[in-house]
């Protein structure tokens, strides 16, 4: 003795989880491209801080001259 209603609704039930997993596969696809973009972009700013840390220590360490115009005041 079959159960048709009862197998259809399981069917039903086993259609939607599919469609809610691939939704869920489809969003973790967008956030791991996510992370992987503002990974790229953290390293990109690591590099460029350590460049201008170490354009900063090469400057005070060759005691470079500068422009007095460098050390006025913003309001001027």
């Amino acid at each position: 003795m079959e159960n048709p209603p009862h197998d259809h609704l399981i069917a039903e039930r086993v259609t939607e989880l599919e469609i809610k997993s691939s939704y869920a596969e489809d969003l973790l696809d967008q956030l791991n491209m996510t992370i992987y973009r503002q990974q790229q972009q953290i390293d990109r700013l690591i590099l460029e801080v350590t460049q201008l840390r170490e354009q900063s220590r090469n400057t005070m360490q060759e005691g470079a001259v500068r422009s007095p115009r460098d050390e006025l005041p913003p309001h001027y």
